[in-house]
């Protein structure tokens, strides 16, 4: 089995498939020590250098493999595997772009009937601006997006990052100038929550559902990032979204599944995930990835019960229906630990001591994410986050408890946000859709 990727949620697909005896073979741009050590053999090279690509599968010889990071994805890195001669976990470059393209997601939806969309409108590079202040005008206010890959961090909200319309016209030119288009969608409110399928042509299957934390700092305060930390209840719903809204969100995927395959003639295989919203005017879909979330893949891989090698196998020969997946009934509570001054100006090259031990002992797990280990044992950050701590425990007050004592086992310039699964934090979620009489 290969696995394409370094980050915290390879880490998490590293741990799952390694639950069974398989030999793992890894390709990353940094060495990340957790996968290294999981691994039988590793090639560090740049996820698009595919020289070094060729070389490494025709030397390991891989039956499968598992793309984890959108990029690849996005740059076709699956095309390359398979005119190898290599089964893939994930969506070719074509399919891929329900993630790198906003324009594609949108059109497609709309083309095919498919519920769940915001009022939107895109701008490409060569718009006269007073075609945008007409737009926003009309809609009062707005979300304005990047058409392409950004990263977690390429959404500016008017009233929040933007105060008024000059501002929204100053970011499209910033857009502009990187030759992209701007998506702009009405301004939604509610609570957002994200739904991860593994999907085989028309076949699904979800995992619990998660909602992840996009702002910096405790209390949803600073800039957006990555996600700072994520939490699933024992359930798999969560306390402020009913089974009923998750069926909705999984026939919305189910429907794109189909109309990928309409669309493009080949069926999807990998992970949709949805990030959905439950607003005043019922679910909305904000936004679509072509692979697992990072944290959320913390918070589903460990719970799962079945083995992730069956379900990949079952997904490569499109018999996804025929396997019995099931999943822990147990919360989770995932704590991002970022370098000081993430993600602005975050410090680099910062040696941390991670105790990996004590972690455990804490009944906690944890993944190295965004680091590299430069000698045995010497692990440095980079620009990005660098240890997910994760709780698991018969509910979420207890799976908060165990990943907040965990942190404290992570020493160097770092920091977290405390509040992430805390029962303050999700009682205000309760209140806020209690206020827009969602609930």
């Amino acid at each position: 089995m290969l696995l394409v990727g370094q980050g915290a949620r390879e880490h998490a697909i590293a741990k799952a498939l390694k639950k069974s005896d398989i030999e793992l073979f890894a390709f990353m741009k940094a060495k990340n020590p957790g996968i290294a050590q999981l691994s039988a053999e590793i090639k560090i090279a740049k996820l698009d250098d595919y020289d070094a690509l060729f070389a490494f599968i025709k030397d390991v010889k891989p039956d499968i493999a598992v793309i984890g990071p959108e990029n690849p994805l996005a740059d076709g890195i699956v095309d390359f595997l398979l005119e190898k001669g290599v089964s893939v976990i994930g969506p070719t470059r074509l399919a891929a772009k329900i993630e790198s393209s906003k324009s594609f997601t949108r059109d497609l939806l709309t083309k095919y009937g498919i519920p769940g969309q915001p009022d939107y409108k895109f701008f490409a590079p060569d718009t006269i601006m007073v075609e945008i202040s007409e737009y926003v005008a009309k809609l009062g206010k707005v979300a304005v997006k990047r058409d392409g890959l950004a990263g977690g961090k390429g959404v500016k909200l008017m009233g929040e990052h933007l105060q008024d319309v000059e501002e929204v016209l100053d970011f499209c030119q910033e857009i502009f100038a990187k030759g992209e288009a701007a998506v702009l969608e009405e301004l939604l409110e509610g609570e957002e929550f994200s739904l991860q399928c593994f999907v085989s042509g028309e076949d699904m299957f979800p995992t619990p559902i998660v909602q992840d934390h996009k702002r910096a700092y405790d209390g949803d305060k600073g800039p957006n990032t990555g996600g700072m930390g994520s939490y699933s209840a024992e359930d798999h719903l969560l306390p402020f979204i009913s089974a009923e809204i998750v069926e909705e969100a999984k026939d919305i995927i189910k429907q794109t599944a189909k109309a990928i395959k309409q669309e493009t003639g080949r069926h999807y295989c990998g992970i949709l995930y949805g990030g959905f919203m439950l607003t005043p005017n019922g679910l909305k879909l904000l936004e679509y990835n072509a692979r697992f979330g990072d944290p959320e893949a913390m918070n589903v891989l460990p719970l799962l019960e079945t083995p992730l090698v069956d379900i990949f196998k079952a997904m490569i020969k499109n018999e996804l229906s025929k396997i019995d997946i099931k999943f822990t009934n147990k919360a989770t509570v995932c704590k991002y630990l970022v370098p000081e001054g993430y993600p602005v100006s975050p410090k680099k090259e910062e040696p941390i001591e991670v105790n990996d031990k004590e972690i455990i002992n804490e009944g906690a797990d944890l993944f190295y994410s965004s680091v590299s280990e430069i000698e045995p044992g010497k692990i440095i950050t980079t620009t990005s986050r660098a240890i997910a701590i994760v709780g698991i425990a018969e509910n979420l007050a207890k799976a908060e408890e165990i990943a907040e004592r965990a942190t404290s086992f992570v020493k160097g310039p770092l920091f977290h946000r405390k509040d992430v699964g805390t029962k303050e934090l999700i009682q205000r979620r309760i209140d806020h859709l209690k206020e827009l009489k969602v609930l």
